[in-house]
């Protein structure tokens, strides 16, 4: 039985996948892993299967991005394996919900396992604390402890701020505003997921917040490429990011003196966002292939072989049984704030939509955040014109 795969890894991922590959098969004689990257990046696998689907070449599983969800859902190509999850040596429940929720986008079918999840805590440098003198973060930060401390933080004289965040109008714009919404209790979307939510009171006191220390305080370094905030920080010149497991790596390679709480919260709510991508299985009408594909991927994901991939290479652990286990101690000892992150997957309780037409309201969305930040609007006006614009794209 051959298995096409396409992992979308890169070189070092994608030796440790080929090597749990060949254990598979070496367990499984009859069955051959077939596992190529698919697509010159991992951004580019999504036109890649769109064109496997018109010309009826596609793999039988594939690496996706959350956000893709809903679109290859509606393709009508990926296989619905919703009873199979529910066996017993699945776990399923120790998935996290956001996970979960990403790889049921409409509600009805599970297209595929989780493949990598993440979170976003407050990242903060002890160097420019202690030359400012101001007490580092807490884990009961509020944001007004928040916005006070990066107020301090800023030094025009050094060209050193408080805080950075991406203006570039991208996802990472968008996905760092959605806690704030949440935490304040607002929605991305209605409750019917067909129309936006985002322009409520409060989206507006969470953008307010965001422009007034932007804006008014000019305490945050606006980052137009997504990429210099991130070495700003690792070379002392910004005080505090909002950032994943993904930078600790960067800080440790340029020996940045950095430690790692959850998000500021309102009212004692600490909530964080997770962008859970997946491992999607595709349907070929050929049951052998659908039950190999399945059986491999719960393989994949349980929790032994989830230390050996996903935990080895600093990525956080997929499944609850592994939070304590000692591959993650191992990479607490490595990368310091590990363990942070770990714990923060308790602080997902929401998940951000996999509809079809998430990826053109979080443009919308992540524009106007931008635009706002630069002082180029007030928050109530922007997000409603946003809103509206968002709801026309989502009637298309």
């Amino acid at each position: 039985m051959q298995i096409e795969m396409w992992s979308g890894q890169d070189d070092a991922a994608s030796t440790i996948l080929e090597g749990l590959a060949k254990e598979f098969e070496k367990a499984h004689p009859n069955v051959t892993i077939n596992m190529s990257p698919g697509a010159s990046s991992t951004d580019q696998l999504l036109q890649k299967l769109s064109a496997g689907f018109a010309g009826k070449q596609y793999p039988d599983i594939s690496y996706a991005f959350g956000s893709w969800a809903g679109q290859l859902e509606g393709t009508g190509r990926t296989l619905d394996i919703s009873d199979e999850v529910e066996q017993t040596d699945v776990k399923w429940g120790e998935f996290t919900a956001a996970a979960r929720d990403t790889v049921q986008p409409s509600g009805t079918k599970v297209i595929g396992f989780p493949a990598v999840v993440d979170n976003i805590g407050l990242l903060y440098n002890k160097t420019v604390f202690d030359k400012a003198g101001v007490a580092y973060p807490t884990a009961d930060w509020s944001w007004d402890d928040f916005r006070s401390a990066a107020k301090k933080l800023t030094d025009p004289a050094t060209h050193t701020y408080g805080y950075g965040y991406s203006v570039s109008g991208s996802e990472e714009t968008t996905w760092q505003f959605w806690p704030h919404l949440w935490q304040n209790g607002g929605s991305i979307l209605s409750e019917d997921g067909k129309s936006s939510a985002f322009s409520s009171p409060a989206a507006v006191d969470s953008l307010s917040l965001l422009r007034s220390m932007a804006v008014d305080d000019k305490s945050v370094y606006l980052d137009q490429t997504d990429t210099k905030f991130g070495q700003l920080f690792v070379n002392n010149r910004i005080g505090m990011i909002t950032s994943g497991p993904w930078q600790l790596s960067d800080l440790k390679t340029g020996g940045t003196d950095y430690g790692v709480v959850n998000l500021p919260g309102t009212n004692g709510d600490h909530q964080t966002v997770s962008g859970p991508d997946i491992w999607a299985l595709f349907d070929h009408k050929d049951k052998n292939r659908a039950y190999w594909s399945f059986q491999f991927t719960k393989w994949l994901t349980s929790a032994e072989q989830d230390e050996r991939f996903n935990v080895a290479i600093g990525n956080l652990p997929l499944r609850s049984s592994s939070a304590s286990s000692e591959a993650v101690k191992h990479v607490t000892a490595e990368y310091p704030g590990y363990e942070v992150f770990v714990a923060n997957s308790d602080n997902v309780k929401e998940t951000r939509p996999t509809t079809k037409n998430y990826a053109a309201l979080s443009v919308v969305i992540g524009k106007t955040i931008a635009a706002v930040l630069q002082g180029k609007g007030e928050p109530e006006p922007a997000l409603q014109q946003a809103a509206e614009t968002a709801d026309a794209e989502m009637k298309k």
